[in-house]
């Protein structure tokens, strides 16, 4: 049985670059997200403690994304939170063509029999 793996993941979207990934077999937590958030502004600014110039977050819909915890962090970090309107994932398609792209090129090419062995 193959089982579920969720992963969330940052795209910058001007050069596209994967900026960060988190990824388990059960649910994204608020948490993740806010750890997330955490790598990329180390990645990008180094240690600094907000972004250093205006800088979009957009998201969809999903709890973890607009639970109020997130949203104040990510605006505490000077980004400006933004989520994509509900039901309309061409609005991300980025990110929807990374996942469509990772399971064509990486997932589904290789011998991975469940979640675990994606991971």
């Amino acid at each position: 049985m193959l089982g579920t793996g969720r992963v969330v993941f940052s795209l910058d979207c001007f050069d596209r670059e994967a900026i960060s990934y988190s990824a388990d077999t059960g649910g994204i937590s608020s948490e993740m997200v806010r750890d997330l958030l955490t790598e990329n502004l180390e990645k990008r600014f180094g240690n600094a403690l907000k972004v250093s110039y205006t800088i979009e977050w957009l998201t969809d819909n999903g709890s973890c994304y607009i639970a109020d915890a997130t949203r104040m962090f990510a605006r505490s970090l000077g980004f400006i939170v933004c989520t994509i309107p509900v039901r309309s994932p061409e609005s991300n398609g980025m990110a929807e063509s990374f996942v469509k792209t990772f399971k064509r090129d990486y997932v589904y090419v290789n011998n991975l029999p469940d979640a675990a062995s994606v991971l």
